[in-house]
């Protein structure tokens, strides 16, 4: 039975995360004269390419938060499916309140990259070496490209670079954890 758990999580969390990636390069692709460097991801949300952006990251974070539900039932209740929790809350807000909802969407897309990369972190207990390893440097990755981007120090990224530089490692992360959620064996009794 946890077996089973564990690989919904898996499938939820790596189709959540994929599905995202790609619909936010649709997304800049749909949007003519859209800047990486220079243009915020959630522009992505108010621009021609809404449709896509606001739906893929809506996916994500509802996918998120069914995966935490299958990690609870997995591996019992604790920090990990509560973070998985509020990080799936989070971008489910970043999709139905767009950047033109102001503070409300500062504050959904807040929660959304501080508990992404804290998740990355807590979840190196549900992995095996080296990938625990590289969970732990993502999520202080992403954490720390965050009080960057909130102090405005953008290392000559732009905005656009710095935000990607929160996002990239948690979405990267979350991929190769669901790959490993899908992939890990329970031991034999």
């Amino acid at each position: 039975m946890v077996n089973r758990f564990r690989k919904s999580a898996g499938s939820l969390i790596l189709v959540g995360a994929t599905q995202f990636i790609v619909g936010m390069i649709v997304a800049e692709a749909l949007y003519s004269g859209y800047s990486t460097r220079d243009n915020y991801i959630s522009d992505l949300g108010v621009g021609p390419s809404a449709l896509v952006f606001n739906t893929s990251v809506f996916l994500f974070g509802l996918l998120a938060v069914l995966g935490a539900y299958f990690i609870m039932l997995a591996y019992g209740r604790g920090i990990i499916p509560i973070l998985f929790f509020i990080g799936g809350i989070g971008a489910i807000g970043v999709g139905v309140f767009p950047e033109n909802y102001g503070v409300i969407h500062a504050i959904v897309s807040l929660i959304a990259f501080l508990f992404g990369g804290l998740s990355a972190i807590a979840a190196y207990r549900l992995e095996k070496p080296p990938l625990n390893y590289v969970s732990v440097v993502m999520g202080l990755v992403a954490l720390v490209a965050l009080v960057l981007f909130v102090t405005g120090n953008y290392l000559g990224l732009g905005k656009g670079g710095m935000e990607r530089m929160i996002a990239y490692p948690i979405m990267l992360w979350a991929v190769a954890f669901g790959g490993h959620l899908i992939s890990v064996e329970d031991k034999k009794q």
